[in-house]
Parts: structure tokens; sequence; C-alpha cells
């Protein structure tokens, strides 16, 4: 068992990335970052952006999953400095698991390596998206086996594209936004899908950006979430130069927008949108995290 301080760094993701609802997702440099070592009592502190929302107990989501990966888990002297926005649709909870379970690996030297640890991040999360990005940075498209196994193929981003979070100042529970979305959808529903994100992979593996808005459109769930997202409707409509479109980033409200090198302006009018509705909102530059999580000594 390790005695010395360890670091790990997650990325922030964000998820279905229009038409890839729990397949794809991308890595996003913002970052939760936990400092750790075996301690003779459970010691955790907390800092960063919306840490009043981080408990600093036994009920912290990284020391439960940590300890429950782990058996024999010590307690631990846990600092977390977090910069991901909480309940907001990056991936906060994927950053958390992921963290836990390096944490769990590297405390108990159990010698995982990184598709053990995306394997059983994704059983905990529910879905493989978010913690493939978390795990192996970059743009991933994910599945489940029947087993229950998660496979995922990473993707880098073409040079001419990048992105940026928009980020309106409430939260949205991911269980009530899973909710709102049918059980079942008509087959034309289906197959739009398909065709979307099968063209969407293609662009972003070619860095073709005719494909682009095209290749954003859904009709399995920001339909029907733009029902309590206010303004989204709107902001999936959004066209300008250097636009390539906007996502509801994971379950929301923050919104992804696609951009061409050059025209960070656009951000703007998404935050335009939601300011219309009453809503302030923040626009954060969040450029590809490559990596996936890192771990050091401290």
């Amino acid at each position: 068992m390790i005695s010395q301080w360890q670091q790990v760094r997650v990325p922030a993701s964000s998820a279905n990335l229009g038409p890839g609802f729990d397949a794809l997702a991308v890595a996003l440099g913002i970052y939760l970052e936990c400092r750790f070592r075996p301690s003779d009592r459970l010691r955790i502190e907390v800092r960063g952006r919306d840490a009043a929302l981080i408990p600093a107990d036994e009920s912290n989501l990284i020391w439960r999953a940590a300890a429950e990966a782990g058996a024999g888990m010590p307690p631990l002297d846990l600092q977390i400095d977090n910069q991901i926005p909480i309940g907001k649709g990056l991936g906060s909870s994927a950053a958390a698991r992921v963290a836990a379970l390096v944490i769990a690996d590297r405390v108990l030297e159990l010698g995982w390596q990184r598709e053990e640890i995306l394997d059983r991040a994704s059983r905990l999360e529910g879905h493989p998206d978010n913690v493939a990005a978390c795990v192996l940075g970059s743009i991933v498209a994910t599945a489940v086996g029947a087993g229950g196994s998660t496979r995922a193929v990473r993707l880098e981003m073409p040079a001419g594209f990048h992105v940026a979070a928009v980020v309106p100042n409430y939260e949205l529970p991911t269980s009530q936004m899973r909710a709102v979305l049918p059980e079942s959808y008509p087959a034309s529903d289906a197959i739009f899908n398909l065709q979307r994100a099968s063209l969407l992979v293609a662009a972003l593996a070619t860095g073709d950006a005719r494909a682009f808005p095209m290749a954003l459109e859904d009709r399995i769930h920001q339909p029907y979430r733009a029902r309590v997202v206010p303004g989204l409707e709107e902001i999936l409509a959004l066209r300008a130069p250097g636009l390539l479109g906007c996502a509801l980033s994971g379950a929301g409200p923050a919104v992804l927008v696609f951009l061409e090198n050059g025209a960070e302006r656009q951000a703007e009018r998404v935050r335009e949108i939601f300011g219309r509705r009453g809503l302030s909102a923040e626009i954060i530059p969040a450029p590809i995290d490559r990596a996936g999580y890192q771990v050091w000594e401290a």
C-alpha cells in the first residue's frame, strides 16, 4: 500500500454530441484534481468551483466509490480541487467516479489498466460515454456489450474545429432529464439518428465541415429536453458563419458549441438566447483534453 501523496487529474466531458445519445462524448480541458494518501482517519478538504455542493464527509461520492471499489480501502487524506460545474451536464459525476477508481487502484496497488478502469466506471455511471472521455481523452465513440463490458474508440478533434461550453446558472438532475424521454421511438426517428450519428463520426474523423450542422441534428433526446431547457430549441436552430452547430451537453442545461477556428465570438449568441429567457450564463472556453486522466506522485 502506498504511503506518499499521489495526485489524479480527470477532465470534464460533454456527452451525446447531438445524435450520439449515450454513445459519443468529448473530453474537455476543465478538471477535477484530487490529492490523496492513506491516513489514520478520513479527512476531506474541498475547494474550487461549486465547493459548497461537494460533501466533506463519508457521503462524498469520490470517497464512497473508492471505498466500494477496493476491499480493504484505508481512510484517506483527500484534497479535492474541482473546476467542473456540478449538475450542468459536463460530466462531474463521471469525473468523480473515474477519480475514485484511480485512487482505489493506486492506494491498494491493484494494477488496473485504463481498460479496467473504463469498464468499472461505465458500470458505476450507468452509461459509457462520459467515463470513456474521462479515461481516454479527446472524442470517443462507445458501446456496451451483452455482458455489460464497454468498448470505446478514440478520435482526435480536427485541427480546424474547437468547442466552447455555455453554462446557464441553474442545475438539472440527470434523473429528471432522463424521465422526460419516451420509452420508444418511431422507426423513422431511429433511422434519422443513425444517419446523423454516422455522419458526425465521419465528419469528426475527416474534418469535413460541410457535414455540419446536419450532423448534429437529433430526434432522440433534445426535442424532449427542450421543453425544460429555456431557449434550447432556438439555440439548436442557430446558424452563423463559423458556427458548426450546437448540442445540449449531456442532460444539460449546458450547451456545447462547435466552432471553426476564429469564430469564438459566435458562442456569445447562445448566451444571448439564455439571457432573453431571464437566465445568466457563462461561456467557458473548453480546449479538448487529449490525455484522459493523469496520475502522478504529488
